[in-house]
């Protein structure tokens, strides 16, 4: 017996910034995965939100081009705008 499995992709956002990074919590309210920078902060804190894969409990955190951040499912990549 022959079993597969589909694993299913995150629906994903991209957010583009200008300058070298954006905080974690700016970039869940950029691409409008919270309704504010203290609902962020509540989500972070109760370890709701993962970066590149992993939990990430610091509001702050800088993310960078090529960054990840997952919601509720949902992935934010971050990318920097050229030129």
């Amino acid at each position: 017996m022959k079993i597969t499995a589909r694993i299913k992709p995150h629906p994903r956002k991209e957010i583009v910034i200008d300058t070298d990074f954006i905080r974690l919590d700016a970039a869940l309210k950029l691409a409008d995965l919270v309704q504010s920078g203290g609902h962020a902060k509540a989500e972070i804190q109760d370890e709701n939100v993962k970066v590149n894969g992993a939990v990430c409990t610091m509001r702050g955190k800088k993310l960078r081009h090529g960054d990840v951040a997952t919601f509720q499912g949902i992935d934010v990549l971050v990318t920097k705008r050229e030129g």
